[in-house]
């Protein structure tokens, strides 16, 4: 079978998946829409403005749009939060005080938060007497309720968070849907938790019909370059949630004596509105390649996850692979399908904020944006791909082709 051939099969095969992810892209596309209409969106919103920033009309309007497509009372849209994992720093140490408490239901963070937790002499949140503890997942993968009922009842009145990290990072679980962080909401609620749930929504944002403030969350928070930006804001992260921890996390972004009342951006806004008006159907495009890849993978006898028969919950996919250099072969595909640096051949290299060397394709318009066609890798076993993104399907089945015939004749000669 040629590579056209599987995936001309596994188009097929799909097609009632792809179809599912339509309608949940349609969906999201009309609340975004009613957003933006309730919110009185103008041609003003979209202006620059410089120095302070009082009176920015584009910004405030900017998070209640977001505050609203995310079932949200309030949000901060912000240039300045540079990363998602920028804006979950800023987050927490906007709520958590010294002697705080936080519980982790879904085990260690990413790799790039870890030091933002636990570093020692660089400000972490340790360092300011607040204590992180990580409970383990399930066997399965899923939250250990059972777990947690007894440590929140160990913890008090201490506990002040309960934090959810949504996506798989580089673990080897499936992403959490909107329903199992709904049900983690109530059951945490009702052990008598009154604290704050908080959940990184890092590549989950639109992939669901529901957001986590949809379900129960008092917090989620993510980055403008992946989901949400819709491909084309140029940087930034954003805060939704209930107003008052979105006001104390304004007093951190800023300075305690102004919060949200200042925040200027001399580039103007249309970049921000028009990229979260776009990410319902991009996002909707980067599953439909998602589930492609993941497909044709299964085909070859390459695990990954989610399994095929599931729908993913954001818009990663984690490949194992058997080698490192089929590992490195795969990175280096998604590199030579972008439209930017695809002469580049990727290396693995002691990344910033990561335990391990680490290789990344990332042919980007925007530095660094996963929302785009990207994959990257820790280099060490299990070998595992964490691929994602995608502006357009067809971006994603042109990489495929690229992947398949790198791997198909290394897989046949097997």
């Amino acid at each position: 079978m040629t590579a056209e051939e599987l995936i001309e099969e596994s188009e097929r095969a799909l097609a009632p998946r792809f179809r599912a992810v339509e309608r949940i892209a349609e969906h999201n596309q009309e609340k975004v829409l009613k957003a933006f209409q309730a919110c009185r969106v103008a041609l003003r919103h979209f202006n620059p403005s410089t120095g302070y920033g009082y009176g920015d009309e584009g910004r405030f309007t900017l998070g209640e749009v977001f505050a609203l497509s995310m079932g949200a009372e309030a949000g901060i849209v912000s240039p300045a939060m540079l990363s998602g994992t920028h804006a979950l720093s800023v987050a927490l140490f906007g709520i958590l005080r010294p002697g705080d408490k936080v519980l982790s239901l879904s085990g260690m963070p990413y790799d790039t938060l870890r030091g933002v937790i636990c570093g020692e002499g660089n400000g972490s949140l340790k360092d300011f007497g607040i204590s992180f503890e990580c409970l383990d997942l399930s066997e399965d993968g899923k939250f250990d309720m059972r777990k947690a009922a007894e440590r929140i009842k160990a913890l008090g009145k201490d506990l002040r968070m309960i934090y959810i990290q949504r996506s798989r990072g580089y673990e080897l679980r499936d992403a959490f849907t909107a329903d199992e962080i709904g049900e983690a909401c109530s059951r945490v609620r009702a052990l008598g938790f009154d604290g704050c749930i908080f959940v990184d929504n890092c590549y989950g944002e639109f992939v669901e019909e529901k957001e986590p403030c949809d379900v129960g969350a008092d917090l989620a928070v993510g980055s403008l370059i992946k989901n949400p930006g819709g491909g084309l804001a140029p940087t930034g992260g954003y805060v939704v949630g209930k107003k008052e921890y979105v006001e104390q996390i304004g007093k951190r972004l800023t300075a305690p004596s102004v919060g949200n009342e200042v925040g200027s951006y001399a580039y103007g806004y249309r970049a921000f509105y028009q990229g979260l008006f776009l990410a319902p159907h991009v996002v909707g495009q980067a599953v439909k390649g998602s589930l492609l890849i993941g497909k044709c993978m299964d085909a070859l006898g390459y695990e990954n996850f989610p399994a095929i028969d599931k729908t993913p919950a954001d818009i990663t996919r984690a490949i194992r692979f058997d080698t490192e250099k089929q590992l490195c072969d795969f990175i280096r595909s998604v590199q030579e399908a972008s439209p930017v640096d695809s002469y580049v051949t990727p290396e693995p290299w002691d990344m910033p904020g990561y335990d391990s060397k680490v290789i990344m394709a990332a042919g980007c318009f925007v530095d660094g944006a996963s929302i785009e066609l990207s994959a990257d890798a820790p280099v060490k076993p299990p070998y595992t791909a964490y691929f994602q993104g995608g502006l357009t399907y067809e971006h994603c089945k042109y990489a495929l082709k690229k992947i398949l015939g790198k791997l198909m004749p290394a897989r046949t000669a097997e």
